[in-house]
């Protein structure tokens, strides 16, 4: 017998307060939150926040039954993430629908990469359906999961277990009003799979943000600020312009300019772009022809690659253009390289101050 859900006092004194909750509507189950199609700038504000990285592993959602409007036991069930981002995604497309809305423990990731992680997956599905009831809720035994989560599901053991069919919803949640007035039939454009110059450029922002928070970073600029301001050595913002230079290429250009970068690999394509900048840089300070000046240019020509190749290579986590054992394969490949490039640089500019 499936355990049936009611959603406790506390939990729901909890959510209650959020301003996407609109209501409740009263069920078999329990009363379950109903909550609003349209985003408020609460909602917003918290995506960009999320976006930057910031509060990023609290931006989730009770896992559990939610409702769109005054949906019956025939309206059709979605399922999603707890990852807030992707359930606003999802209830803002319903606008004029009546649906359920079942959201999965995805410990606050996306589906995409929850699905990878197996947390959005097969056990996790099973036992969320029979933890909220869903037999009781509604006479059809369909459930709809984004296309997506599909790497994380065995649609015949969910079935099996559970009594509910999976069926794969449309890649992007704009298109589920289209796909449910089809019969739950997706044109072959709803699966196909984009990843545009916009969506690679909404992601740099929290891995740049990632860069600037490691304690590595962090140290280096508070030990060149004290440096500076002892009189031990005097460093300009021009001096910081090509390492700044080389951070925006690995995090911001190369994944927006990535399938137009030469070369199959991530580290490539960054280490490519960053290796251009570099020439501008040397080329434009004219450094080469000083007293220790080539030092100094072979270690920018060295180490600013090396930045780029190395941040780049993390965007791959990201990316829809590779795969978990591709990451792995150009993981091994290119650290090596990149750690060999920027410890030869270190050593150019340590030539170059001895001489």
């Amino acid at each position: 017998m499936a355990e049936v859900f009611r959603i406790p006092d506390k939990l729901y004194d909890h959510i209650a307060d959020a301003p996407w909750i609109i209501g409740r509507l009263s069920t078999s189950v329990g009363e379950i939150p109903r909550v609003a199609a349209g985003l408020g700038w609460g909602d917003v504000l918290g995506s960009w926040q999320a976006r930057w990285g910031i509060n990023r592993m609290h931006f989730t959602v009770e896992p559990g039954l939610y409702c769109v409007g005054e949906p019956d036991a025939k309206s059709p069930v979605l399922v999603t993430a707890n990852y807030k981002l992707s359930f606003d995604r999802l209830r803002q497309q319903l606008q004029g629908i009546q649906a359920w809305i079942m959201v999965l423990d995805t410990q606050g990731i996306n589906v995409w990469c929850a699905a990878g992680k197996g947390t959005f997956g097969t056990a996790e599905l099973i036992r969320r359906i029979a933890r909220v009831g869903l037999e009781r809720v509604v006479d059809h035994r369909v459930v709809i999961l984004p296309q997506l989560g599909a790497t994380g599901v065995a649609a015949y053991e969910v079935r099996k277990r559970s009594g509910f069919k999976v069926v794969y919803g449309p890649v992007r949640a704009e298109d589920i009003p289209a796909f449910l007035q089809a019969g739950m039939k997706a044109e072959a454009e709803m699966r196909r799979v984009r990843f545009g110059f916009w969506d690679r450029l909404i992601l740099t922002p929290i891995e740049i943000r990632s860069i600037l928070t490691k304690p590595a970073v962090l140290l280096t600029v508070v030990l060149l600020l004290i440096a500076n301001l002892s009189g031990l050595t005097e460093i300009t913002a021009g001096d910081a312009l090509p390492y700044a230079g080389a951070v925006l290429i690995g995090t911001v250009v190369t994944p927006a300019l990535l399938p137009w970068v030469p070369g199959p690999a991530f580290a490539w394509k960054g280490g490519l772009l960053g290796l251009l900048w570099a020439a501008g840089v040397v080329y434009g300070q004219g450094t080469w022809s000083q007293p220790g000046g080539l030092w100094v240019s072979l270690g920018q020509l060295l180490i600013l690659p090396a930045i780029a190749a190395y941040l780049a290579l993390q965007f791959t986590g990201a990316s829809t253009y590779t795969s978990f054992s591709g990451v792995i394969k150009e993981t091994k490949t290119a650290m090596p390289i990149i750690k060999m490039s920027a410890a030869l640089g270190v050593v150019a500019f340590i030539m170059a101050f001895l001489g």
